[in-house]
């Protein structure tokens, strides 16, 4: 069996990517950063203990819940780790990271990727790499295999490449090591934890998890020919790309965050070892913009390159348009709104491909202020509950009216529930349906949504809304979404919202140390209305396996699958050219596709009713009032499937 022995001193680095090169260049070996951790005193750590309790006790909007789903008491299992504290010295406390192991576990067996510990210096912002990831796809037969996916620029080792099959893990199969890794998660079902297991066998956020015990793997894998091959490559720390959002100001960004950040750190990592150039794409676009229209291959240059990729693709079926949104981490959700109808323009109109797979979320508002661009119906915004308790009503109390964070609509439920004993509050949205429809319908083609269980958060609201407004069809690469149904708040946002309410339990934790809570959990709409997101998660309407061309090539049999679902489907179109005032009332010319009837709105109040063919027309509404918004709704067959919302000129 041949050996490829991993350097000491990756020429990989030296040969990184110029943005990213300077970067990569301070990471250390894990050994080495392990040796300068460590350093939390008795009462330290007595303090994050203490203000874990508080989180679970007072503001974990799913304890109830997860009490009863997995039967576990993270409350009692703090208090027991609270007591051995008071029974610990400096001399006889343990290890630092047996701390941490046992803070994370407690974290962990909520399976809540919301609720977490985010460990403190040294670890914070911090990523510990290997400089390849791993992928598995299913063959005709079923059968899981693991092929590597991505190298890091410079990186070579013998038979050691893109496409290369993986056999054992540090001698374990790779097959078992990848659900050993699993279970290490907190994903709310099997499908979120399995492939949080399969991506940190190489890529583990030190903010979230605590570093491998192992200083370097042992890659069993098939060379070219199919002989056995081994490679020894060490673990390596580097400082990640830094955070989208400010999560611990009093904001109505840092109010509505709903992330996974687990995979936004990862996220953001992956951009670091294998995707340098959307570094420069951001830092081009920031300095000079992007150019107008679409560019060679069908790709449409976007102004968020971190959150977008717009463009043509070619199906068996068809031409459709592609978008991927990587993430919807974002401080200015009508920032992100408007480059998604931009890039929309830019795309084929006869259907179009929405692909949202290994997105952890972000701004809540920003995920469904997209669903209005693409149905002709009002969006229901998901509505969110508090969990009834003394200091959650306090805070709601203090900050009723708030212009930043306004929590009044929830304050009347929980201070009538010190009577009623309600667990949870009445539920409201976090993003206003007045915003949530302010836009109104940009594209009237076919949709297909594609999704993965690393789907979460903000994006399973985003995927739960588009599924229960119909939309259009959910395409899933895994049997559920990562059924993360919260909106997140973090310890600092917490302690800033109660310095106005009395009592304030709340204190500052040490040494970078972090904490985040799931606090308001969210409902479905529609026919589903009222069922929680959380642990149920999104289920597709369609499955798709992930195939040898997939994961190598360009998705190639995914995007054809999704294609065969929008082929055939009637594309409806419909476009105000022209709208100007007459004689007291409004002429309006109207361009149309496959609709048969059109009904005008003057000011919301219906006006005129039509019965129209393909091509132009001209509507007269007379004697109109003096008007300022005028929406036009196109039926087929008695079927509302196209709209459009414009601003009158002024009389």
């Amino acid at each position: 069996m041949e050996r490829a022995a991993a350097d000491s001193t990756p020429t990989f680095i030296a040969e990184a990517a110029d943005p990213v090169r300077e970067q990569l260049a301070a990471s250390v070996e894990l050994g080495e950063f392990l040796r300068g951790a460590g350093t939390l005193t008795l009462d330290e750590r007595r303090v994050i203990i203490e203000q874990a309790l508080v989180l679970f006790e007072q503001n974990y909007v799913h304890l109830p819940l997860k009490m009863a789903m997995h039967a576990v008491n993270p409350v009692q299992r703090l208090r027991v780790l609270h007591s051995r504290l008071e029974r610990q010295t400096p001399d006889t406390m343990p290890p630092e990271w047996i701390f941490h192991s046992e803070l994370s576990e407690v974290f962990h067996s909520v399976r809540d990727l919301h609720t977490n510990y985010l460990l403190p210096e040294p670890f914070a912002g911090r990523v510990a790499y290997l400089p390849f990831l791993v992928e598995e796809y299913d063959d005709e037969q079923g059968t899981a295999h693991y092929v590597v996916t991505r190298v890091a620029q410079g990186f070579t080792a013998p038979g050691f490449a893109k496409g290369t099959e993986v056999t054992h893990w540090s001698g374990v199969p790779i097959a078992a090591a990848v659900d050993l890794n699993a279970a290490r998660f907190a994903g709310s079902n099997s499908a979120a934890r399995r492939s949080r297991g399969l991506e940190s066998l190489t890529i583990r956020p030190l903010r979230m998890h605590l570093p491998p015990f192992e200083e370097w793997v042992t890659v069993s894998y098939l060379g070219p020919d199919g002989s056995p091959m081994e490679l020894r490559e060490k673990w390596r720390v580097v400082e990640n790309l830094p955070p989208f959002v400010d999560a611990g100001t009093i904001s109505a960004s840092a109010a509505s965050q709903g992330l996974d950040l687990d995979a936004d750190e990862t996220g953001r990592a992956k951009v670091l070892l294998f995707a340098p150039h959307v570094i420069a794409q951001q830092r081009t676009a920031e300095a000079e913009g992007v150019p107008e229209g679409v560019a060679e291959g069908g790709e449409v240059p976007s102004v968020l390159p971190q959150n977008f990729r717009a463009r043509a693709v070619e199906t068996p079926s068809g031409t459709f348009g592609h978008i991927r949104i990587f993430s919807f981490s974002i401080d200015d959700p009508g920032a992100f709104l408007q480059e998604f109808v931009r890039l929309l323009g830019l795309l084929p109109r006869r259907g179009l491909i929405l692909d949202v797979r290994g997105n952890g979320g972000g701004s809540i508002l920003a995920s469904e202020f997209l669903l209005q661009t693409m149905t002709p119906r009002r969006i229901t915004p998901e509505p969110v509950q508090f969990l009834n308790t003394p200091l959650n009503l306090r805070i709601c109390r203090a900050h009723q009216g708030d212009p930043q964070i306004d929590l009044a609509p929830w304050f009347p439920s929980m201070e009538q529930s010190t009577e009623t004993g309600a667990t949870l509050s009445n539920a409201f949205p976090v993003t206003p349906e007045d915003s949530a429809n302010a836009l109104g319908q940009r594209y009237s083609g076919p949709v297909v949504l594609i999704t993965s269980a690393r789907c979460y958060s903000a994006t399973d609201i985003f995927a739960a809304g588009f599924q229960d407004h119909e939309i259009g069809t959910v395409l899933g690469v895994d049997d559920n979404t990562g059924a993360g149904g919260a909106n997140v708040w973090t310890h600092e946002l917490l302690s800033a919202l109660a310095a106005d309410a009395p009592g304030s339990p709340y204190v500052p934790l040490p040494k970078s140390a972090g904490m985040r809570v799931s606090m308001r959990r969210t409902l479905r709409v529609g026919a589903r209305s009222g069922t929680p997101v959380e642990d149920l998660g999104v289920v597709p309407d369609e499955r798709h396996r992930m195939t040898v061309r997939d994961v190598l090539g360009d998705n190639e049999d995914l995007l054809a699958r999704a294609g065969e679902l929008l082929k055939g489907r009637p594309v409806h179109a419909l476009s105000v050219t022209s709208a100007a005032r007459q004689n007291g009332g409004v002429r309006i010319t109207v361009e149309t596709t496959n609709v048969d009837r059109l009904d005008v709105y003057l000011d919301g109040r219906p006006r005129r009713t039509v019965d129209v063919t393909d091509g132009p027309v001209e509507v007269t509404v007379d004697q109109a009032p003096p008007a300022t918004t005028l929406r036009v709704d196109g039926f087929a067959g008695g079927h509302l499937v196209a709209t459009r919302a414009e601003p009158l000129p002024a009389p």
